[in-house]
This record gives structure tokens, sequence and C-alpha cells, in this order.
């Protein structure tokens, strides 16, 4: 099993080709970043893990401009959109932005999609309701997709529709780079298993992950597909220990990202350190 990392991104806390550097040189995986563009100052929306939202999310720098830096800093670490609120994003700069950072790391890029927790900050921007947001997330990358493979691509959608045009360049991963669908939830767990090249649950509040694990293995088989095609990489929303890290490897996880979490301390090298040593017991 492999071990990642994740970062809030914050530039006051570090620069994220240093902290891809200190991942590569350890024998960490991935690196991944996730995204807020913006949160809703005066907004009603409470934090997905409770109480109020941490400061560090006030502070999320640019992902794909990070990513960058990772990726010209480093030559094997993968490097995982962690996860990209793609109802959020204009769906050809995404199209783009991912082709771009895929060919330039020389194929490293993980595609994480979500619909994050915050409805006000979606409707902000998406050209769905919130009610919507699964299925327009599934139209969204039906559309990536499409953009991705076809030297003249076209659309016709519920929420996204257009006729011919070119859009390059293309990712260098053939067909596309890994989709993981970052979801939890029932109805996001089933679209997962239906349509995404990877599932990337975070483990906030599950008691027991095998049971939610074998639960989204017997979705995978009821849509036609096999669940061995479908690898798992977990967000360890806590720090998890050695023992909780082999237990997840045994129940056949792929990955599991060690989560920086809502302080994202300002040294991270001995948490980098604590896990890297657990590295070599998760083979």
């Amino acid at each position: 099993m492999h071990l990642g990392f994740s970062t809030m991104n914050n530039l006051h806390h570090g620069r994220p080709d240093d902290m891809a550097r200190a991942l590569e040189e350890r024998g960490f995986d991935s690196l991944w970043i996730g995204e807020h563009a913006h949160l809703p100052a005066a907004g009603r929306v409470p934090y997905a893990a409770g109480g109020e939202i941490p400061d560090p999310y006030k502070h999320m720098a640019d992902m794909f401009v990070s990513l960058a830096m990772a990726a010209a800093a480093t030559k094997t670490i993968k490097l995982g959109l962690g996860v990209a609120l793609v109802l959020e994003r204009d769906v050809f700069n995404m199209a783009k932005a991912v082709a771009t950072l895929d060919q330039l790391s020389g194929g490293r890029l993980m595609v994480g999609v979500g619909v994050g927790w915050n409805y006000e900050e979606m409707e902000n921007i998406a050209p769905m309701p919130w009610g919507k947001r699964y299925s327009g997330m599934k139209e969204c990358v039906a559309a990536l997709r499409e953009l991705w493979t076809k030297d003249v691509a076209s659309f016709k959608g519920e929420w996204y529709n257009f006729d011919q045009v070119w859009c390059n360049p293309k990712p260098l991963q053939k067909p596309t780079p890994p989709i993981y669908v970052g979801v939890a939830g029932k109805t996001g767990t089933q679209h997962a298993a239906e349509w995404g090249d990877a599932w990337y649950p975070i483990d906030i509040g599950v008691k027991d992950f095998g049971i939610k694990l074998e639960k989204f293995r017997t979705m995978v088989k009821d849509a036609g597909r096999d669940p061995a095609k479908v690898p798992v990489t977990v967000v360890a929303f806590d720090s998890p220990n050695l023992d909780l890290l082999k237990h997840y490897r045994d129940l056949g996880v792929d990955r599991v990202v060690i989560n920086a979490g809502g302080t994202d301390e300002t040294n991270k090298i001995p948490r980098l350190d604590h896990y890297a040593a657990m590295i070599p017991h998760l083979k």
C-alpha cells in the first residue's frame, strides 16, 4: 500500500515545490492538493467536520500552479488534484489545465473530482443547483473526457453544451488521466462505483471502513464493473497509527493519503518523518 500526503496549500506555511521534494525523498508516492477558489464570508454553511471553518481554508493557493511547481521540482512523485471542484470551474479551462499539467509532469497527474460541502460556494458559480450536483459532476466529467480524447469534440447535455471545438493539448496519459471520485456519501459513492476510475473517500466519521468498502465493491459489481479495476485511495482525516494503516492495507486499499488537517502545521517535516518510517511496513 502506498502513502500520499495532502496539504492545505497555504503559501505562508511553505512552498509546494519544497513539500514535493521532501515527500519524494522520503518515499511517499504522491502529493495531493485541494482547492477553494473562494468561501462565502457571511455564509450560513457550517464546516463539514463541525464548528467554524478553519483559517487555512481561507488561504488556499491555486492547485494547478502549485502542482506545476511541484512537478518541476521532482521526477517520480505522483500529483493529485485532491479534489478539484469541477462544477466551480469552466470546463474548457479545466480540460486544458489538466492536459497541460499531465504533459509537463510526464504523465504523473491523478484527477480527483468532487462537489464540495458548501452549497453557497457552489451556487455562486456552478450552472446547476445544489440538488443536481452529483448528476452535474457526472456530466462535467463526461464532457471533459470528450475534450481530452477527441480531436474535434462536441457535447450535448443538460448543463454542458458545446458544438465542435478544438481543445488542446491532450493529456499524456491515454485515454485520460485517472479520475478519482472524491465522495463518501451514499449518492456520491454510487456515482463513483458507476463511472469513476478510482474512489477517493475521506474516512471522517467512519467507524468501520471495511463495511463501507464492501458496500462500495458491491455497487461496482452491480454496475457491471470489476472492483479489482477500481482502486481505492482513502484520505485519513485524523492522524492514523501504523495499526490502522495496516488494517487499510489488509482491506485492499491501494493508498492512504495523510491529511495535513485544518491546522496545516508550519513545520511539517517531523510529521513527514513520522509517517515515512511506516512506509516499509506497509508493503
